[in-house]
């Protein structure tokens, strides 16, 4: 049975439910906001040692978390500028499962519609080689509607442990299994049934080529009918964080196939053949009850960011992870933020005596 065949909707009522937040946000804004209104955004204020860089610095190291408000700024080289005092080196976004477009050097789009409901993660979990930080930059937003949340990693880390969940992802770790198609065999096509070809993931046409740069992302390499590539990666669910000395969560279900819940042309799909999965280090499957229990340690702990034109954050991916609802466009609305990725880093798993 192909992709293709699979058409019927997944009933409203298995769609487990996600809040993003308990109504109240974990973090206050007074703890990473900065107000750039007294500063000009100017050369003298991208200085290392400029007060708003250290500001931001500061608020950086204190949070995990900063964001620069009332900043005029509209261009996005420029923006990505003031996001690079902390962000010190940028990473090209490869081997990455969202199907993202350059929109200014390496800053991108974010790679899914709008009306897709983003569970919770942390940027490229599923890869040996993840990212320390990512940046948001707001170009267009969306008032009231088009919030983006991040969840604290401490306090979810430590939630998630005191439960059997915690305590089965701690022994068993995860796998993560993906799908990507040829773009060969779409030629013309609209898509349908496909959430990425491996030559955007892998910015290669060479089917050689791109099994090798997963391989160094730590990924085996299946090849399947129509030259489909699938992907494993075993890794611990937990990460080691030098900075704070202890392991951190850093997996989540927007690895699982309910990624895909309401994600256009994929939402029709089964589980099992979504281009997404993921199961515990054993390969077996998460109960329902799991996977709830999974999400709500996130929303519990969930910050709402109401983003500004202009606005620029700077988000540590050990200390927050980061998601949204589903966003639905009035009659001339937009809203488009760039991502900015930081310092790659090799993943080490979870150390036995940091817990």
């Amino acid at each position: 049975m192909t992709l293709l065949e699979h058409t019927e909707l997944p009933p409203l009522s298995d769609q487990l439910p996600q809040k993003f937040w308990t109504g109240t946000s974990y973090h206050a804004p007074s703890a990473y906001e900065v107000d750039c209104t007294p500063f000009e955004m100017n050369d003298a204020d991208l200085e290392p040692d400029s007060e708003l860089a250290q500001l931001m610095q500061r608020t950086y190291d204190d949070v995990g978390l900063v964001l620069l408000r009332n900043t005029g700024l509209t261009d996005p080289a420029r923006m990505r500028q003031f996001a690079q005092i902390i962000v010190s080196e940028d990473m090209t976004y490869e081997g990455g499962a969202n199907p993202r477009d350059r929109m200014e050097g390496n800053v991108y789009e974010i790679g899914a519609p709008l009306v897709a409901r983003l569970p919770y993660h942390h940027e490229m979990a599923y890869l040996g080689k993840s990212t320390s930080l990512i940046s948001f930059l707001c170009l267009d937003p969306l008032p009231d509607a088009g919030a983006t949340f991040v969840s604290d990693g401490v306090a979810s880390t430590d939630a998630i442990l005191a439960t059997p969940l915690g305590q089965k992802l701690k022994d068993l770790g995860v796998c993560y299994h993906r799908s990507l198609t040829d773009a060969e065999n779409f030629i013309g096509e609209v898509g349908y049934g496909v959430y990425n070809h491996w030559q955007k993931s892998f910015e290669t046409d060479d089917a050689a080529v791109a099994q090798a740069k997963a391989e160094e992302l730590g990924l085996i390499v299946e090849w399947g009918e129509n030259r489909l590539m699938r992907t494993r990666y075993y890794n611990p669910a937990f990460e080691y964080f030098p900075t704070l000395d202890r392991n951190m969560l850093y997996s989540s279900l927007a690895d699982h196939g309910l990624w895909f819940d309401t994600w256009p042309l994929v939402q029709h799909l089964p589980f099992g053949a979504r281009p997404l999965h993921m199961t515990y280090g054993d390969d077996s499957e998460f109960t329902r009850d799991e996977l709830q229990r999974f999400i709500d340690v996130y929303d519990e702990f969930g910050t709402k960011i109401d983003w500004e034109r202009g606005d620029v954050s700077v988000i540590c991916n050990y200390r927050f992870a980061h998601g949204r609802p589903g966003i639905v466009l009035g009659e001339g609305e937009t809203r488009k933020l760039g991502v900015l990725l930081g310092e790659q880093f090799d993943r080490v798993g979870q150390r036995d005596d940091k817990w």
